[in-house]
């Protein structure tokens, strides 16, 4: 007797509804699916069927989630190779049941609960996530969308890379600016599936025009997506602020918490914190500003770097609504990273005599003042809120590690030990966390298109944890990017996809 037929029946002997054990034996084809399950642990049998004339599927799951290590639900499943994609118009039955009940497109490793696997799920109060599990019983993560309830969604594989895809106003499929790496071997699971999020109950969705197909290679070159992230320290529950199909780089988060801004195309942008469209902020005339530009302590003035003059960057002050930037740098280059907490001083990376080292100058302008002097680069100066270090990150020891010392140059000491290459390092503003971006052993400088860790540090215990891995690197997390409440951090993520309708 299999597992399923043990379980079934000891769920019949003691008077339960019959349940679903990981690895049942799996129902019979359906639709375009090769079966259908339980999947994990669930408490009703879950069903699906196909409404051919309609070609629509109803699934309908129990199951009390679809997170952590494990996932309970029904799941109507096609056996797949290489790159695919698997596209559906997704509806609940009912406006009623758990607020958090799931219906997914799913790609997994097995048809156990706790296997690996990515899906993009809609809730049933709309909320719309990529999900992913990137190890056997390891916890899920997510990145949520800024679309909510969207009629169709889609999920991509392109290696090991995947991607969602939602439905805007217009109906047309578009980045959700969700991705992840996951390592899947050999044949996996492609399909459709639905949660209760409630082990006492069954929810249905009407899952319709589904799709399922494997993607050639098209031979057109992938175009870049930039996506504007934010992440609770706490939950790890990362979210999308703001995609678009354009380069832009470096969030900074306004002293009252109301919008973003960044650079693109050598302008400073802001966005509300809410959402809408980007406005550029005048610099005029410098146009050429990169990703090192911050906002003073009193939140009236932004810092900017900028090679418009001499085609070296310099450091110019700007009031915060845009105006005619204030030179403040004579010499480059020199790239701006911290702000003293009084609004005094600012920090900044020069080039000078082939060694980049930290200077600090007042805000105003006068003689800069070298503060680093090992060999080798030292980069990212910023303050601690309460002015008393100035933390950094330098080679000095044969990889990039975080550094800190204090703003007259003395005490330098090492704050990190590991062995991956760390860079800008971001205090919170309550003086409790850190943020570093870390790339992979080996890694020389801080270049575009690398796989990375954004992680926050315990400045009480130097306690490190993985706050989001992503594909990224330049541009992600060079400068201050916390939230006022020092709650969440902003962040820059990146893909590459091919242009062309999806459908």
């Amino acid at each position: 007797m299999n597992r399923w037929v043990s379980s079934f029946c000891f769920a019949l002997v003691f008077g339960l509804s019959a349940g679903c054990a990981m690895g049942q034996a799996g129902s019979g084809a359906v639709g375009v699916f090769e079966g259908h399950q339980d999947v994990g642990t669930v408490l009703h049998p879950g069903s699906t069927s196909y409404d051919a004339a309609k070609q629509s599927y109803a699934v309908t799951g129990s199951g009390e989630n679809m997170w952590f290590g494990m996932d309970d639900f029904q799941f109507a499943w096609k056996k797949m190779s290489g790159d695919v994609a698997i596209s559906a118009d997704i509806a609940f039955v009912g406006d009623k049941g758990n607020p958090h009940r799931k219906a997914v497109l799913m790609i997994r490793q097995s048809l156990d609960g706790s296997a690996p696997a990515v899906d993009i799920a809609r809730h049933g109060i709309g909320l719309t996530s990529l999900q992913f599990r990137d190890a056997a019983g390891a916890d899920d993560h997510e990145v949520q969308s800024n679309v909510e309830a969207p009629q169709r969604v889609r999920l991509e594989k392109h290696g090991d890379y995947f991607y969602g895809f939602v439905s805007g106003s217009d109906g047309k499929l578009e980045p959700a600016g969700a991705s992840t790496k996951l390592v899947m071997d050999g044949p996996f699971y492609v399909g459709i599936g639905v949660s209760a999020h409630d082990k006492d109950a069954t929810e249905t969705a009407v899952f319709s025009n589904v799709k399922i197909e494997a993607l050639a290679a098209t031979g057109l070159k992938p175009v870049l997506y930039s996506t504007l992230e934010t992440v609770p320290i706490a939950s790890t529950d990362r979210r999308v602020a703001y995609v678009s199909r354009a380069h832009f780089e470096a969030p900074n988060w306004s002293r009252d918490g109301t919008h973003f801004l960044f650079n693109q195309d050598g302008g400073i942008y802001r966005l509300a914190v809410t959402g809408g469209e980007p406005v550029r902020i005048k610099t005029d005339p410098e146009v050429k500003c990169n990703n090192d530009h911050g906002i003073s302590p009193d939140g009236t003035m932004l810092a900017i770097s900028d090679s418009t003059e001499t085609g070296k960057s310099l450091v110019y002050t700007v009031p915060i609504a845009g105006g005619t930037p204030k030179k403040i740098t004579p010499t480059g280059p020199s790239y701006w990273h911290g702000w003293s907490p009084d609004g005094g001083t600012l920090a900044f990376v020069g080039e000078r005599g082939d060694n980049f080292d930290i200077y600090a100058m007042p805000v105003n302008g006068g003689t800069e003042k070298r503060l680093t002097t090992a060999a080798g680069l030292d980069d990212g100066p910023e303050y601690s809120p309460d002015g008393q270090w100035i933390y950094f990150n330098s080679e000095r020891t044969g990889h990039m590690q975080i550094w800190r010392m204090h703003p007259d140059g003395s005490g330098q000491e090492q704050v990190i030990m590991d062995e991956t290459n760390d860079w800008f390092p971001h205090i919170s503003p309550d003086g409790k966390w850190m943020t570093f971006v870390a790339f992979e052993k080996g890694v020389t400088g801080h270049p575009p298109d690398k796989d990375v860790t954004l992680n926050v540090m315990s400045l009480a215990d130097k306690k490190v944890k993985v706050l989001a891995k992503l594909f990224g690197g330049q541009g992600t997390n060079n400068v201050p990017s916390w939230s006022p409440d020092s709650t969440k951090v902003a962040f820059v993520s990146y893909e590459y996809l091919t242009d062309g309708a999806r459908d």
